[in-house]
């Protein structure tokens, strides 16, 4: 907690009372071996063995964190010693992993990786499915933890700013793509706006409608729709939320014509509140801002700063909130069926953009 003015802003992750629970990894990649590893060992977090497709990779993580490697994912799924499970293999193989664990009747809890499914079907079909087991299930939508976004979070829960009003994302930033998506066709939607699509029903629940369009990115050379996207979000009281998500950014990725980042703002009806978001700086450590002023000062703008950063201080959080659930038998806020709607969200971005008009949410969750 810091506080800023006459606010508290929240953005530390709440910590499990029991951080000794053992949890097996799956997956060696990069979201494991550098972001999610390193932020559990941080915390006091147990992470105590890994399992990959190749052993090979489980091997090189294992050495670097001091964990067993086990010979398989089933190997490690089959261990009943290690009751939570943290998931991150690329989404199309993603709900066989869930299946086999949920076999297992010591598997209590779940970290599964977003998108959660190929699409809003298959995702209900991985949350079903856990439900039916008994096992909890969340969802690894780790921008939510990071820093300024949570604070912005406790602003509109303090009602600093007012009724929100107009609020916008822009990325301007060449992400570090992953080889899986060739494969499937993907490109930005469902891997980096799929952050901004959560983070705005994180602030402000979710909307009524949304309109989306999309073109082609000239640096990506596999066949894809969702290159370049642009959306708008409509809600019931009258709120506009939109995002640019530019992940061409201009002709130079690299050197000193690159121009990369995220902004983000808020405008409610008794304030303002803008922010960076530093991740485009990685692996320099870069953290997050938030500047924000209010009617009550109309002089004075407020300037917290912290030293974390989302890659990777902020993947603490997700299995945080697991563990903590199952502590106390609450659903986390990251809970797989209030997830689904994020996915539906998605979802109507690419049937809006291929249909150009606008998609009710209600008619993708009804079906």
């Amino acid at each position: 907690m810091i506080h800023s003015g006459d606010y508290q802003l929240d953005i530390h992750p709440q910590l499990p009372q029991d951080r000794s629970v053992p949890i097996g990894c799956i997956g060696a990649g990069f979201i494991m071996a550098d972001c999610q590893l390193p932020a559990y060992l941080d915390n006091g977090l147990t992470p105590v063995g890994i399992a990959s497709r190749t052993k090979s990779s489980a091997e090189s993580v294992a050495v670097r964190h001091g964990l067993k490697v086990y010979e398989s994912p089933s190997d490690l799924l089959s261990d009943s010693s290690i009751p939570v499970i943290d998931i991150a293999v690329p989404p199309d193989v993603q709900i066989d992993v869930i299946r086999e664990a949920v076999r297992q009747p010591h598997i209590r809890g779940i970290l599964a990786q977003k998108p959660l499914g190929m699409n809003l079907q298959q995702a209900r079909e991985i949350v079903e499915m856990c439900e039916a087991a008994g096992v909890t299930l969340v969802v690894n939508q780790n921008m939510r933890y990071d820093q300024s976004v949570r604070a912005a979070k406790s602003l509109l829960n303090q009602n600093a700013l007012g009724d929100p009003v107009f609020a916008t994302i822009e990325m301007r930033a060449v992400p570090h793509w992953m080889p899986w998506q060739e494969r499937l066709g993907w490109l930005t939607l469902r891997v980096m706006s799929i952050h901004h699509l959560d983070t705005f029903r994180y602030w402000f629940g979710n909307p009524q409608r949304v309109f989306a369009s999309t073109r082609t990115d000239p640096r990506t050379k596999f066949p894809h729709q969702d290159g370049i996207c642009t959306y708008i979000l409509e809600y019931e009281n009258g709120l506009r939320v939109s995002s640019w998500d530019d992940v061409w950014a201009g002709p130079i990725a690299e050197g000193p014509g690159k121009d990369h980042g995220i902004n983000w703002r808020i405008e409610g009806t008794t304030g303002l509140a803008r922010g960076t978001i530093g991740w485009p700086d990685y692996p320099a450590r870069s953290p997050s801002t938030l500047d924000f002023i209010t009617t009550a000062e109309p002089e004075t703008w407020h300037q917290p700063r912290w030293n974390e950063v989302w890659f990777p201080d902020a993947f603490a959080g997700p299995m945080c909130e697991l563990l903590r659930s199952l502590e106390t038998g609450h659903p986390a806020s990251l809970n797989a069926r209030d997830n689904l709607w994020t996915m539906a969200l998605v979802d109507a971005c690419y049937q809006s953009a291929e249909e150009h008009r606008a998609i009710e949410l209600a008619e993708l969750m009804s079906k």
